[in-house]
């Protein structure tokens, strides 16, 4: 999910050719109306969006019961930001571009950890 419509699609067709079934969004509160909440195993996130970002959405799936093993990525990392968000829980925090090597292991680890 990436506000970025080019970036969005180009990390979805990094995960689909890797062999994931993928659903986009362009907002938290798209995907939060979507019925792919409920077979959501992996959720890959940007970490500023308008309105909800992606720790933000994170943490308002896991206040509301649904957690969904989350990936954020980012193009303004810092190391303040990403402690914030590991130690609120998500799986992943990777910079951009990212890596399709590091986003698989990633990828492979949050849908263990769903399962």
């Amino acid at each position: 999910m990436d506000d970025d419509e080019a970036a969005c699609e180009a990390v979805a067709a990094l995960v689909r050719s890797l062999g994931y079934a993928v659903a986009e969004f362009r907002s938290a509160s798209a995907f939060l109306q979507s019925s792919d909440l409920a077979v959501t195993a992996c959720l890959i996130v940007d970490m500023r969006m308008p309105g909800m970002g992606g720790l933000d959405l994170y943490r308002h799936l896991l206040g509301s019961g649904t957690p969904v093993p989350t990936i954020i990525m980012t193009a303004h990392a810092t190391e303040a930001s990403r402690s914030s968000a590991l130690d609120a829980g998500v799986r992943c925090y990777l910079p951009k571009p990212v890596r399709p090597d590091v986003l698989l292991a990633c990828i492979r680890s949050a849908i263990a950890r769903r399962a």
